[in-house]
């Protein structure tokens, strides 16, 4: 019991520290915040901190790592279907009902990703995962058009997504996807004329 209490505690703590550090990054560069300015928005102490987290670059991969897991879960359950039926749209779905959820937070580390590494973490995230679809769908000799095939999706799909939330998300979310799935599969298509999707 004592030890599922200390768990707790922990597990609030560690939520509270990374709320405090989202909260200060929407109003300061992520290189500008110290350790005292995260505590202070907690509530805690250092000591605290330093329980969890040996600095604010160590946090900040932390809440990174967390939103990567989710993203894997949900790429997990829904690529064979994606494979399967010859279309991104069962992987896009969910990533991007995620980020328009949870959207303060993606806004937040993509504003300032050139102190974090949430943009090379998601870029990675999209070629990783998309590196077994290509190869199912085209069965590429080289891996030449892969590589880009995988980079131009990697960057694509992040400033569709930036660029939905700066025009705060008026483009309904079917039509973003419908457009994802379609330049995506457009750019597969140019690559390797001889694959047939299912667009819708």
């Amino acid at each position: 019991m004592v030890k599922q209490s200390q768990d707790r505690r922990a597990r609030r703590s560690r939520r509270m520290l990374k709320e405090s550090l989202l909260e200060l990054m929407k109003r300061k560069r992520f290189s500008e915040i110290s350790v005292r300015d995260v505590t202070d928005g907690a509530d805690m102490n250092r000591g605290t901190f330093y329980l969890h987290y040996t600095d604010t670059a160590d946090l900040l991969q932390s809440l990174e790592a967390d939103l990567f897991q989710e993203l894997q879960a949900l790429i997990d359950d829904h690529i064979q279907e994606s494979m399967d039926d010859r279309t991104l749209r069962p992987v896009l779905e969910p990533i991007l009902d995620c980020a328009a959820d949870r959207r303060e937070v993606w806004e937040v580390l993509l504003s300032d990703s050139a102190s974090t590494g949430f943009l090379q973490g998601l870029q990675a995230l999209i070629r990783r995962n998309g590196a077994p679809l290509v190869e199912a769908w085209f069965h590429p000799q080289d891996s030449s058009p892969t590589d880009y095939l995988l980079t131009f999706l990697a960057w694509g799909f992040t400033g569709l997504l930036r660029e939905w939330f700066q025009q705060e998300m008026r483009l309904p979310r079917e039509e973003l996807i419908r457009a994802a799935v379609r330049l995506a599969e457009g750019a597969g298509g140019g690559l390797f004329p001889e694959t047939q999707f299912n667009i819708e």
